[in-house]
């Protein structure tokens, strides 16, 4: 089999791969987790090489799965591949650190064995092998480093099994599995002028993203960023925040408390109410957060008749 990814062999991710395609073939995942298991799949495809003639391995690992063919796995990630660029299917990174700030939301520092091209606004697929074959969309919640470590942001989800492992079981040490990094409508474009950034939750992961990369750029580009939280001890990422908005007289971040009866009257309110208060005309305005807000995103930006070029919500993950 050739393999034109220099140091990952695809008969030592055979495993990987196996899962992946059962899940993604049983249907039991969530639409997100399928389609992030897709790309990574798609990947592995044009990456390894693989043929038709290779079959009899994963027809093997499918066959104890009622009702699946190997034949519907080869389509699916045929029709894929197409449809992507070369590049690994995956990149295995180290978790160096875990903390769990509150008792749902874990922060997560990985360093891949090779750097992942990445930019600010994009998420990628995440793997634990403690959960076989699932995969979760996650964004980066830092711009490029030069020691190529990243920073993920994640909420442990009732109905998510790859949420609730990162959280409550990765530990340092653990090796995880990027998939390739995919465009999620947050990214910046070229000759944006000032940002309104609207966070909710871990929603916060991929606007801090673009934080970084505005504030360390040229030019006078400002950033106001509204960040949503019930109280005070929900703002997870506060003393990182805090030390952006000391370092950089361009960036101003407003919370919005809804249920903290301690909150000033300048900081009491939904984010989106508060968004509404500090937007300016000729402001990009983009939001990451969880469906109820982002609902209540695209009603406020229709009703303020903002631009449609000027307004990014995401397009894949839940936050």
């Amino acid at each position: 089999m050739e393999n034109r990814c220099p140091g990952l062999l695809p008969e030592r991710d055979a495993p990987l791969l196996h899962a992946s395609l059962r899940r993604l073939l049983e249907g039991d995942d969530d639409r997100a987790g399928r389609v992030a298991s897709l790309r990574a799949l798609g990947s592995a495809y044009r990456s390894f090489g693989l043929r038709p003639w290779h079959a009899a391995a994963i027809g093997d690992a499918l066959l104890p799965a009622p009702g699946v063919r190997w034949w519907r796995a080869w389509r699916l990630i045929e029709r894929t591949a197409a449809r992507l660029g070369d590049g690994p299917p995956w990149w295995p990174v180290e978790v160096i650190d875990h903390d769990r700030p509150v008792d749902t939301i874990a922060m997560l520092t990985v360093r891949p064995r090779r750097r992942l091209p990445h930019r600010p606004g994009q998420a990628v697929p995440v793997h634990t092998p403690r959960r076989p074959g699932r995969w979760r969309w996650l964004s980066p919640a830092n711009a490029p480093r030069p020691d190529g470590t990243l920073e993920f942001h994640v909420r442990a989800l009732a109905a998510g099994s790859v949420s609730r492992s990162l959280v409550e079981e990765v530990r340092p040490g653990d090796v995880l599995h990027l998939g390739a990094p995919a465009d999620t409508g947050l990214e910046l474009t070229e000759g944006d002028g000032d940002l309104l950034l609207v966070a909710g939750g871990t929603g916060l992961a991929p606007l801090r993203a673009l934080v970084e990369q505005v504030v360390d750029a040229p030019g006078g580009r400002r950033v106001t960023l509204i960040l949503g939280a019930r109280t005070f001890a929900d703002l997870y990422d506060a003393i990182a925040l805090d030390k952006l908005q000391q370092a950089h007289d361009r960036l101003t971040i407003v919370p919005a408390f809804s249920d903290d009866p301690e909150a000033g009257p300048a900081e009491r309110g939904s984010a989106i109410a508060l968004a509404a208060r500090h937007r300016r005309p000729g402001q990009q305005v983009h939001v990451c957060g969880p469906p109820a807000m982002l609902g209540a995103a695209r009603r406020w930006l229709s009703a303020a008749a903002v631009p449609a070029g000027d307004r990014r919500l995401p397009t894949i993950g839940e936050r």
